[in-house]
């Protein structure tokens, strides 16, 4: 069995140094290099795609109309967004460790960074702030229901290994006792 792991470890590696090498080689294609896992493009290819901007006016006016009236819908938007966004950090720091349930790094889905992309105009970094901000929301979100829903099975399964002690079953996500416990609390009852 090791000799089929140091198989597969030996073909991991040899892919990585082929991908290695072609990813030398598109550097070289496209004028960049990898610093600090940034992609840093040359200073021409910088001032070409610069050139290339247009004017947000132009940029707009290039849009049907009845999409650029729907601009202030979509940001409208924001406002839910950066809502979720504060409910769910204070809901996290609140209740997670009260729960003892791992926090969620933020940072680690609220990514901003695209608008600083050199060939895009005014208009389009916006856009992208916007998206980003709010995909990353969606995403912070997501992972913290995904934490709660975690322990919320833990606590099912406990759940479930003490219904035999205390004589229930959960059916239909309802309490169903068993009729021996109906009867003797009937009983004390009477």
């Amino acid at each position: 069995m090791d000799s089929r792991i140091d198989e597969i470890a030996a073909q991991i590696k040899s892919l990585e140094d082929e991908l290695m090498a072609e990813l030398r080689k598109k550097q070289d294609e496209f004028f960049y290099t990898l610093e600090d896992k940034k992609v840093k493009f040359q200073e021409s290819v910088i001032e070409e795609g610069r050139s290339k901007i247009i004017s947000s006016i132009k940029y707009l006016s290039s849009f049907p109309v009845l999409a650029v009236l729907t601009i202030p819908f979509i940001w409208s938007m924001m406002i839910p967004a950066l809502l979720v966004d504060i409910s769910v950090t204070i809901f996290q720091t609140v209740c997670f460790p009260i729960y003892k349930i791992p926090k969620v790094k933020r940072s680690d889905y609220v990514i901003i960074d695209r608008y600083n992309l050199f060939y895009l105009d005014r208009v389009e970094k916006i856009n992208c702030l916007y998206c980003e901000y709010f995909n990353g929301v969606i995403g912070y979100t997501r992972e913290i229901a995904a934490q709660i829903k975690s322990l919320e099975d833990e606590l099912m399964a406990e759940l479930r290994k003490k219904q035999d002690e205390f004589f229930y079953t959960l059916e239909d996500k309802k309490v169903k006792f068993q009729e021996s416990v109906i009867e003797e609390g009937r009983s004390k009852i009477i």
